[in-house]
């Protein structure tokens, strides 16, 4: 049953994915509203619709904006959380479907694009030659001697160029786009080809040097490097840097240390915030980021323009304000501290609210980049929440010591005990509030509840053979990470849990995690209840009411797993 209904909501998926780019591109006047789209509108409906689908869309936009789409869509990392890599297949793709739009179409917008990036993506999956050196020589001995390098495999001569295949799966649409730039675009065409045959000339140091990258292995690395500095300027943050800040916040001294200082990458980051505002207000007119701020570009009426904003908004691929997760009901209890300190300042300090929507953004991108829930990607609306739910458990443990001495307190604020002032936001960055809630999530919930299973399963004895050496196995697994402070590394021996009870199992998984969160499974056991366990109910832990749930369930599950 839930293998069908899995496969049903699949197909019901993939239905509006159709309807939804069907719908746009039957919307009058789109020709003169895609050009003005943000590039992350166009990513959300790639992803939302399927690449191969919104090529008649993707024919629309404009070469600026298929750079930045391509920013978003060609690096993936292998697993979540790690290093994003050039994707070599997804460029072929991208290639694919631009060809299928028109080689015409497709090789003007190429042309207009950074040489660099369309010759690095070339070069994974050809090799380039200049004609003269890769044809036939004769040797000494009077004998035809092809050349080696592009002896065998497919072939083909563009342009002055000998092209051969290092992969076949996209070698037609690569040879066609290669004809139609050399037809079209000549400059173009020779200044890519030249680049390519740069790449493919590489060879190993022969002087002992051999740790040295390859020509193609560097310049893959500048492409990386090159994005890297485009990213930042638009607020972004790279995977290397989001592990590090929450590694560095997870050991936060919150009990006898003082106030930690900004660190280096988060002092980076907002040193030129100015400069990053500005940047996005000069580019604001060219784009339709909101639905607040809605211009009719060209000759198109307004009337047309938010039919198709309302249609993208419907779907869910527009980007969002920040303030509406300040009013969303669903998050009113919860989040009531963070919200009511907010509140403060949007209304007193203009200023220091969009310094601390800044670090709101910031910190939702650290959790995208370099966080996982339950061993996959944290999507952009989950890490908003969940930022906003670190800080909220942050503003709940501020420590004493920290707070000023001498200020007005609004009892308005005051939770379990703990008061801060009401202007307290105007003073504070929510980076290092986000800091202290990263810490007791990380030491009062993930290490608690790894060093509690390490006890309770040291002292379980199983007549079963299979399942105690299992068990055996978890402990010195968890041990040893936990050890090394991260005990998500030993989530796979966790299994053997779900032959005991598995609603605990599941509830584990969420507390043992790079970012921990409360399934509905340890409220279900706490309360002696029963009932399926669905692997999407969790909540984030935005206050210590949840974190003392997590420290009563931990206490039970003894009983638990023994039925």
């Amino acid at each position: 049953m839930r293998r069908r209904a899995h496969a049903s909501s699949s197909v019901s998926a993939n239905r509006d994915a159709a309807g939804l780019i069907e719908r746009v591109l039957a919307s009058p006047y789109l020709a003169a509203v895609v050009p003005r789209l943000q590039p992350e509108v166009l990513h959300r409906v790639i992803q939302r619709c399927g690449l191969e689908d919104c090529g008649p869309l993707l024919a629309l936009a404009t070469p600026d904006q298929l750079a930045r789409v391509f920013d978003l869509d060609l690096w993936r990392p292998a697993a979540p959380g790690f290093d994003e890599q050039f994707d070599a297949y997804r460029f072929g793709k991208w290639l694919e479907v631009m060809a299928d739009t028109g080689l015409s179409s497709a090789s003007t917008t190429l042309a207009a694009m950074d040489a660099d990036l369309i010759a690095g993506g070339l070069a994974q999956h050809v090799r380039v030659f200049d004609s003269a050196a890769a044809a036939p020589f004769v040797t000494l001995d009077g004998e035809v001697s092809p050349v080696g390098a592009v002896a065998d495999g497919l072939r083909c001569e563009v342009g002055g160029y000998v092209v051969s295949a290092k992969r076949s799966e996209f070698w037609d649409v690569i040879t066609a786009v290669l004809n139609a730039l050399a037809d079209t675009h000549g400059i173009y065409f020779n200044q890519v080809m030249r680049l390519c045959c740069r790449l493919s000339n590489s060879r190993p140091e022969i002087d002992g040097l051999d740790n040295l990258l390859a020509t193609d292995e560097q310049a893959m690395f500048d492409l990386a490097l090159d994005r890297e500095a485009r990213r930042d300027i638009q607020g972004y943050v790279t995977p290397a840097q989001a592990r590090a800040f929450l590694q560095a916040s997870r050991r936060i001294d919150i009990r006898h240390g003082s106030m930690p200082a900004r660190g280096p990458m988060t002092h980076a980051y907002f040193k030129d915030i100015d400069a990053r505002v500005a940047m996005e207000r000069d580019h604001q007119p060219s784009a339709l980021p909101l639905r607040d701020h809605v211009e009719p570009p060209g000759d198109a009426p307004p009337e047309a323009v938010a039919a198709i904003v309302d249609l993208l908004d419907e779907a869910g691929v527009m980007p969002r304000a920040s303030r509406p997760l300040l009013e969303s009901p669903q998050t009113r209890v919860r989040l009531a501290r963070i919200r009511a300190l907010m509140r403060f300042v949007y209304d007193r300090d203009p200023d220091a609210y969009a310094l601390r929507s800044a670090e709101l953004a910031y910190l939702a991108n650290v959790i995208v980049a370099g966080s996982t829930i339950q061993s996959r990607p944290v999507a952009e609306e989950e890490a908003s929440d969940a930022a906003l739910a670190v800080c909220n458990l942050g503003l709940e443990n501020w420590p004493a010591r920290w707070r000023a001495a001498g200020v007005h307190r609004d009892p308005s604020v005051t939770e379990a005990g703990i008061e801060l002032p009401e202007d307290f936001l105007a003073g504070h960055d929510l980076v290092t509030v986000f800091q202290v809630g990263w810490t007791v999530l990380f030491e009062d919930v993930c290490m608690h509840a790894a060093d509690t299973l390490v006890g309770v399963v040291a002292s379980m004895h199983c007549v079963d053979g299979y399942v105690h050496a299992a068990l055996e196995t978890l402990r010195v697994t968890l041990t040893k990470h936990s050890r090394a402070g991260s005990p998500w590394d030993g989530r796979d021996a966790l299994d053997v849990i779900a032959i005991l009870d598995t609603p605990s199992w599941v509830a584990l998984l969420g507390l043992i995690d790079r970012l921990p969160t409360l399934h509905a499974a340890v409220g279900a056991l706490l309360a002696g209840t029963t009932r399926q366990v669905d692997p999407s109910a969790f909540e984030f832990i935005s206050e210590n009411a949840q974190v003392q749930k997590v420290h009563d369930f931990m206490e039970r599950l003894p009983v638990l797993l023994r039925g």
